[in-house]
């Protein structure tokens, strides 16, 4: 059963998500909050599997409230996924650096929004190609001298590829077929560079990427590769 917790300012946005996560039989809404501070303490409490999170609550907002989840060690299984009005503005692209596994806009269609919280209770990102392109963009235009040099020399030159290639957009299978290896391999160098690097999921893969500079503006794959 997959555990979620609702964090939204308006009760009705919060009974329509209820009801329809709470008919499928493998759902659960185990709490609702109302603002930033009500998430956090909630999933402290309840420690659900994914938090729905609006970013934009009164108070602490659902920013700082991400934040604060993914800083906590006891809180490192559970899964946020953004909920906002407008895709990509500059408050995903923060959440995402905090470690939210990905985002939903709030008309999402319903089919989607299940498919979303039972990918990411599973450990993927909700983060498309095209997605992940348009988020290096932001990094660009945010751009910062590379930070993680000392992490990097953690991992394997197979695994900086692969993660080269992750933060590039691709997925494992396209990494797969692009380096000449199994999908199942790839799979598995991305979870040994997440694991070594200290990443919640992909999304934060995709950060490390660009802000170790093995992923450039405009690279479409990694040089050589």
């Amino acid at each position: 059963m997959i555990r979620v917790l609702l964090a939204d300012d308006q009760a009705l946005v919060r009974a329509g998500f209820k009801a329809l996560l709470d008919a499928q039989p493998d759902i659960e809404v185990v709490g609702e909050a109302g603002d930033g501070d009500q998430a956090f303490s909630l999933t402290m409490e309840l420690r659900p599997d994914v938090v729905l999170m609006d970013i934009r609550m009164p108070g602490r907002d659902g920013l700082e409230a991400t934040r604060m989840i993914a800083v906590d060690d006891r809180l490192a299984a559970v899964r946020i996924v953004i909920l906002t009005t407008f895709e990509l503005d500059e408050y995903v692209f923060e959440a995402i650096r905090s470690g939210a596994s990905g985002f939903l806009v709030k008309d999402t269609e319903p089919v989607e929004l299940l498919r979303a919280v039972r990918a990411v209770a599973a450990g993927d990102a909700l983060l498309s190609p095209s997605v992940t392109r348009r988020l290096i963009g932001e990094f660009a235009s945010r751009a910062k001298e590379p930070a993680l040099g000392a992490e990097l020399d953690r991992l394997t030159d197979r695994e900086r590829e692969v993660m080269a290639l992750v933060g590039a957009g691709l997925t494992n299978e396209e990494i797969a077929e692009k380096l000449y290896m199994s999908p199942a391999t790839s799979k598995t160098h991305v979870s040994r560079a997440m694991v070594k690097l200290g990443a919640r999921d992909r999304a934060q893969l995709v950060v490390f990427a660009y802000e170790s500079g093995l992923v450039r503006p405009g690279w479409s794959a990694p040089p050589g590769a």
